[in-house]
Order: structure tokens, then C-alpha cells, then sequence
């Protein structure tokens, strides 16, 4: 069972109750209301899509220009420079004003909900207010660059004045930019932190699950350097990387993909971000023996844990005990509410080591309990139409697989062991194959 920071015997603080129930209903009530302004901001957002329009318009109008007049033979390259110039300049404005229109909606009206979206723009997975300041200060720094090019590029017909103080508003764009782009960084690493410390670390730091199989903490201090940033994030990402009780700390970075035949590296990158646990969706790594399954299941939970959430990792021999344990003494229930605290739960090596028929119906009820509610990673070395070999029910099998796999991400990694390879070239080479 989890142990709470408060210990058993305490309980956090509770805030002082509303005076009376009405006084509570007009409190919360006010506070709806207070809330749903937000959607006064919405109009605007749609009037600046109209005026993305307008530069739609002005960007083809300033196009049809600029071929005629060099089809006429009319314009010489420093008028065709300029006028590329001008059309970059009004699409950098019209990216501006995506990311005002996107970005603000999300951040400050209502979520659009592009998680796992194909089409989702890489900025908007991790935009908030301070993010969005940035990068709009980045595009209007990049606008005034666009437009100190005209006055350069016509600079016979551009006077001194307008150089001047075009160069020094461009500076000065320059330095509020450095400016919010310095102020950001401590602003990010102080929410980083909050959330770092908001969920409950067991108290011994060994976690909840089964005890950490080889490598352990000194092993992941040795592979990995300490995150950047204040030490109250770091502290709170290396606790919950230690209470997971992985075998050793592993990093997508690191993961070699010499050696497959498959997955797309963009599968892990998308995989990466994160983004299954928010929308409580499910990986799993199918692949024969030294394919990187558990590599992948580990880096993926290391990531979460340094993202603020709390993961717990155990091979599914080691799961199938913790939960005859908890039947046994009549906590079952318990148990599987329990976990519901830990986002992710990893699964490790399903199908080397066959379940008993208690095991098999106790491992399908917590992938039934978790289904929609929370995240599992799951690695195994047999296709699913073989798992019941691994269940000994085909029922319970199919079962566990479809509430598995209905809202999941399922990587086949396809590909020589990488801890054979040598052992491959010894036997066509000899002895020498392994001294080289």
C-alpha cells in the first residue's frame, strides 16, 4: 500500500468549512459565474481570425503584384528583394497571429483538446502564459528584423532618421525579449517545482510495489546526471524515480534503434510527451527477447516521473503476487483504489513466465479497473494472439486484451537481440569476433 508523507496516523489539514450550506451553493455559484467570463474573450479570438484573413488577402494581393511587374520586365532585384520581404513579413504577422489565436484560447478561454491530434503544432503541447509570452516576443523580435531589412536593403531612399530609430526599436524589441526570455526560466523551474511537490512520495522511498531489481539508485545516479533546475524539483523527481522501484534508470535518448527494423523513431518521440498518460491511454511494446522493450517501458516512466507524476514498475509475475497478497487479505478493493494514485503503472516481461489461473483473473481485473481511469505500459515477448498461453483462459485472455488495447498505442519492435549480436559473430568468426 502507499504510504502517505503524513504518515498513517495523521491526515492533511482540511480547509474551515462554509459557515452554512447556502452560504457554500452562493460561494460556489459566484465562483461559476465568475468563471464562465472567460468565454467574453472568445469573440475576440474570432476577430482575430478575421484579420488572419485580411493578410490572406494582402499576401496574394502583394503576390499578383509582384508577378506582373517582373513578368513586365518592370521591377530590378532590389524591388524584388523588397517585395519578398515585404511577403514574409505579413506571413511572420499571420504566425503571430496563430499562436495569439491557438495559444490564447487554450491557455486562457477553453482547452481545444488536440492532444494526440496528427496535426497538432509541436508548441501548443507545452504552451501555457509564460511559454506564449516568449514566443510571441521571438516572432515580433523576428517581425522587426523583417522590417530593419527593408529599410537596409532600400537604404538610398530610406532616410537617416528612420534608420536610427528603426535600429534602436528593433534593440530595444531585441532586449524585452532577453528580458522575458530570462524571467521565464525561473517562472517555469518555480511551477516545475510546485508540481513536483504535489504528489505523495512514500516516506522509506522505496515505493509500493516490488523491491527495485538490480542497478537502484547509485546505478541511475551513474547512468544519468541530476536534472537541471532548483533542487526542490529535482529532489521531488528523484524520489519518485526511486519509489518506482525500476531496475535501473534508463532515458529515451539513450535507446538504440540500430538494431530494429521498426518502430518509426517518431513513434517514440510522440510517445515521449507524454500525452497517452494525460488522455489515461495505455503502451505496449511487443518484441522478442533484447529488443528494448523494458529500455523503452522504464524511459517512458522516468519521464513521467520527472513530469511530476507518480509511476510504479514491477514485472508481472511481481504483479501478480502483490495482488494474490492483497486478495488473501481481503484488501483487494483497496489495493486497486490505491493505485489509482500513480498515473502510470508499468508492466514488465508478460508472457515469460505464465500466470496461474488466481494470477491471470487477479492481472485482468486491475487492467479492468484502470481502463479509462488511468495509464498502464505493459512489455511482452508474445503477440496477443498468444497471450493465452500466458493467461491459460482464452476468455480471460481476450478479455484483459481488448480493455488493454482499445485506447492504446501498440509498438512492435522487430529486430535482432542487441545482446546477441556479438555472440552472432563469434560463432561465424571465431574467437576473434569477440576480442574485436
Amino acid at each position: 500500500m502507499p504510504v502517505s508523507r503524513h504518515g498513517p496516523s495523521s491526515s492533511p489539514p482540511m480547509p474551515p468549512a462554509p459557515s452554512s450550506p447556502s452560504a457554500a451553493s452562493h460561494m460556489t455559484t459566484l465562483g461559476y459565474a465568475l468563471f464562465a467570463t472567460r468565454w467574453l474573450q472568445a469573440p475576440l479570438y474570432f476577430g482575430l481570425v478575421a484579420a488572419q484573413g485580411v493578410y490572406v488577402y494582402k499576401f496574394f494581393n502583394e503576390l499578383w503584384k509582384l508577378v506582373g511587374h517582373v513578368l513586365s520586365g518592370q521591377v530590378d532585384e532590389t524591388h524584388v528583394m523588397l517585395a519578398v520581404l515585404k511577403l514574409v513579413d505579413v506571413v511572420m504577422i499571420a504566425n503571430l497571429l496563430i499562436m495569439v489565436i491557438v495559444g490564447g484560447y487554450e491557455t486562457f478561454v477553453s482547452r481545444i483538446g488536440l492532444q494526440g491530434h496528427r496535426d497538432q503544432p509541436e508548441w501548443l503541447s507545452h504552451v501555457n502564459s509564460n511559454v506564449l509570452k516568449v514566443k510571441l516576443a521571438t516572432a515580433i523580435v523576428g517581425i522587426s528584423s523583417v522590417h530593419l531589412l527593408q529599410m537596409f536593403v532600400d537604404v538610398h531612399h530610406t532616410p537617416e532618421h528612420d534608420l536610427l530609430w528603426g535600429t534602436v526599436i528593433h534593440m530595444a524589441f531585441i532586449v524585452s525579449a532577453l528580458i522575458l526570455a530570462y524571467m521565464s526560466g525561473p517562472m517555469a523551474a518555480h511551477e516545475h517545482g510546485a508540481k513536483g511537490d504535489l504528489g505523495d512520495v512514500p516516506a522509506d522511498g522505496s515505493g509500493a510495489g516490488g523491491p527495485a531489481r538490480g542497478g537502484g539508485a547509485d546505478t541511475a545516479a551513474a547512468l544519468v546526471p541530476r536534472q537541471a533546475g532548483p533542487v526542490r524539483a529535482a529532489a521531488g523527481a528523484e524520489a519518485r524515480i526511486e519509489a518506482a522501484g525500476f531496475p535501473a534508470r534508463k532515458e529515451l535518448e539513450a535507446f538504440d534503434a540500430a538494431h530494429l527494423r521498426a518502430p518509426d523513431p517518431l513513434v517514440l518521440d510522440r510517445l515521449g510527451r507524454l500525452d497517452f498518460v494525460a488522455r489515461r491511454e495505455n503502451v505496449v511494446f511487443l518484441g522478442g527477447p533484447g529488443t528494448g522493450k523494458t529500455h523503452l517501458a522504464v524511459a517512458l516512466g522516468v519521464r513521467a516521473c520527472e513530469a511530476g507524476q507518480r509511476v510504479l514498475f514491477a514485472t508481472a509475475p511481481e504483479w501478480g503476487a502483490r495482488l494474490r497478497r492483497a486478495k488473501a487479505a481481503d484488501r483487494l478493493a483497496d489495493e486497486l483504489a490505491a493505485l489509482d494514485a500513480y498515473a502510470l503503472l508499468v508492466v514488465d516481461e508478460l508472457g515469460y513466465v505464465p500466470f496461474d489461473a488466481e494470477s491471470a483473473n487477479l492481472f485482468f481485473q486491475l487492467v479492468a479497473h484502470r481502463y479509462e481511469r488511468a495509464s498502464l505500459v505493459v512489455t511482452s515477448d508474445r503477440p496477443f494472439g498468444r497471450w493465452v498461453e500466458v493467461f491459460g483462459d482464452a476468455g480471460t485472455a481476450s478479455a484483459t486484451v481488448d480493455r488493454l488495447v482499445h485506447h492504446a498505442e501498440v509498438v512492435a519492435l522487430e529486430g535482432e537481440s542487441y545482446r546477441t549480436r556479438g555472440l552472432t559473430g563469434a560463432a561465424s568468426g571465431g574467437w576473434a569476433a569477440l576480442d574485436a
